[in-house]
């Protein structure tokens, strides 16, 4: 059930971004699903094995290279999956940091309130 929370969550993270950045763009409902669930499989799996062997890096850039690695796996996300598009690197750099807030927004909000009592 989490699972299908997170999902739903990232979907509706990704349709608020694409919303409010013009050239980020979907063409329908089942290219936003496709996408959240590539985001959600990206960011388990490949994500956590590139922040570990670029942390020296993103250690002397004071974690701004972890943020652009977030930018190149979400406009990599972009490229494989027809319907998803985002036009260039300007726009995956807003769109990467629009995706973190809108997010951690949606998460604070739908997290347990009684999981600590």
């Amino acid at each position: 059930m989490k699972l299908i929370i997170k999902i739903l969550l990232n979907a509706v993270a990704l349709y608020v971004v694409a919303f409010i950045i013009p050239d980020f763009r979907f063409d329908g409902l089942d290219s936003l699903f496709v996408a959240s669930i590539i985001m959600g499989v990206v960011n388990t799996f490949i994500k956590p094995v590139l922040q570990i062997l670029f942390l020296p890096v993103s250690i002397i850039t004071l974690g701004i290279f972890a943020f652009l690695i977030n930018v190149v796996l979400l406009w990599g996300v972009s490229y494989f999956v027809p319907g998803f598009d985002i036009y260039n690197f300007s726009t995956a750099v807003i769109s990467a940091a629009a995706l973190m807030l809108v997010s951690l927004f949606l998460n604070k909000l739908s997290e347990d309130k009684n999981k600590n009592k």
